[in-house]
């Protein structure tokens, strides 16, 4: 993998990261100062900073969470690029409780820039064709 692809590959595995360990700089540090994204029933945003407080309300408390990235296909055309990533997110809705639970399964398109601090996101849309939520538990 050349060193653009390796960087993007980290930006995306950073954001997952970041979601996953309430960690909302490190999130934050994913996205351009100015922003598309378009995330269906979550709503769209232009706004970063509005956008990480929004993510950090829903999840700070869950309990926990796993945003898992696979099948990166990136394209580096220069200082841009384009990736589309699969996800798989599983959100434990309670903290200390496992029974609610959110199960989605999707992909992301991602534009990307190089600036100063290197890869950002620019762009994204989610594309989420199955999302099943329970309310069962097991231990």
């Amino acid at each position: 993998m050349d060193a653009d692809k390796a960087q993007i590959t980290e930006v995306l595995i950073r954001y997952a990261t970041g979601i996953d360990s309430r960690d909302w700089p490190l999130f934050r540090s994913c996205w351009t100062d100015e922003v598309d994204l378009d995330y269906g029933e979550v709503g769209t945003f232009t706004d970063p900073d509005a956008f990480t407080d929004l993510f950090a309300r829903i999840h700070d408390p869950m309990g926990p969470t796993y945003h898992r990235l696979s099948n990166f296909v990136i394209d580096v055309n220069g200082d841009t690029a384009t990736a589309r990533t699969y996800v798989h997110a599983v959100l434990m809705v309670t903290a200390d409780d496992n029974a609610p639970w959110v199960d989605a399964v999707g992909h992301y398109d991602d534009e990307l820039v190089r600036g100063p601090d290197g890869w950002r996101i620019r762009r994204r849309t989610t594309h989420t064709p199955r999302l099943l939520t329970g309310a069962g538990g097991s231990s």
